[in-house]
């Protein structure tokens, strides 16, 4: 019967049963499938995989197997094996050959005799040796196996010639697998997404399975802007207020137009030329006022001066091109940009 339940049948549960059923299901790659590979994560929080790690030991043929869990999954009938390494496992290579080296494969296999009848029905790690060749090549994988590392064996190693340079002779080939909706660590996986939205970490950089293709996730910017909310003040009226603020800076530009009378600023050869009454001009909205006191530069299009922005909003008009004038109708602009 294809529809199967766990812990639910009283007349026990078949070894399939118990595979197939999603209890605790990790990453799909199919509607009933799961994607094979190990658990991340390490003790101390600083690797991103760390078991079934593959460590050398100097000068020797030997190297150890780290502890781990892993799932193995097998075709969609059969289900996922969930497999756990509990304690190191010391793995030794053959000597190398006179005249080529060779690449040995070490991977996490599982075997089930009712199956495959290989007559055990058990989970290994083992060493898939690789040919002695001019050029040598990877082997390949068994069937029901997760490729661990390649190790890198030249002619002529040995026990007795220092065994195999193990700085060099590691190529880590671990794949991992998380939760469903889980952010999956990859280093060199090219594999396709299970789903649009799934997640996954490539070295650092969080990416997003589109459909068709792993896209660079970008951080939605929450982005606010006004046109409104400025008073003018005295001889000013309000043309035009233009704000942006994001991440915590705000930037804006005002423009108010002279209304009633031209305004002169004071002359060259006078005490403080270009002075003008520090008059107040308009008053910015709550939200959009600078937490320090501000100094931007206005400008009509035909002279320039400053205004001094208030922790309030208030804002005035402090100085003026020497003699210049702003007439009646003439528009002053002035923008500034702050940290809220």
């Amino acid at each position: 019967m294809p529809v199967r339940s766990g812990w639910l049948s009283p007349d026990g549960q078949s070894l399939e049963d118990t595979r197939v059923v999603p209890l605790g299901t990790l990453t799909p790659t199919s509607p009933v499938a799961t994607r094979s590979g190990i658990l991340p994560g390490s003790s101390d929080g600083t690797s991103r995989i760390s078991g079934f790690t593959v460590a050398g030991t100097a000068n020797t043929m030997t190297a150890t197997v780290s502890p781990g869990r892993a799932v193995i999954q097998g075709p969609d009938s059969r289900g996922a094996y969930p497999v756990a390494l509990t304690e190191p496992l010391p793995l030794t290579f053959e000597d190398g050959d006179a005249l080529y080296g060779r690449i040995d494969l070490v991977v996490l296999r599982v075997y089930d005799d009712p199956y495959d009848g290989d007559g055990r029905t058990e989970a290994a790690v083992e060493i898939v040796k690789g040919k002695h060749e001019a050029t040598p090549t990877v082997p390949a994988t068994p069937a029901l196996a997760l490729p661990l590392y390649e190790v890198a064996v030249p002619k002529g190693a040995s026990a007795g010639t220092n065994g195999i340079p193990w700085g060099s002779a590691l190529t880590g080939r671990r794949t991992a697998t998380v939760s469903v909706g889980g952010i999956l660590p990859v280093t060199t996986d090219t594999a396709n997404g299970a789903y649009p939205g799934q997640y996954r970490d490539n070295n650092g950089v969080l990416q997003r399975w589109t459909g068709t293709a792993w896209a660079d996730y970008q951080t939605p910017v929450a982005v606010e802007t006004a046109t409104t909310g400025v008073t003018a003040s005295g001889n000013w009226s309000l043309t035009a207020f233009n704000a942006r603020r994001t991440r915590g800076v705000a930037s804006f530009t005002v423009t108010l137009a002279r209304t009633t009378s031209n305004l002169t600023a004071t002359a060259a050869g006078t005490q403080n030329p270009g002075n003008v009454a520090d008059e107040l001009i308009c008053t910015l909205p709550a939200g959009w006022r600078p937490v320090t006191e501000t100094y931007a530069t206005a400008s009509d299009g035909y002279a320039d001066g400053s205004v001094r922005i208030s922790t309030d909003g208030s804002v005035y008009l402090v100085t003026w091109s020497t003699s210049g004038v702003i007439q009646v109708g003439n528009s002053l602009r002035f923008s500034t940009c702050f940290v809220l």
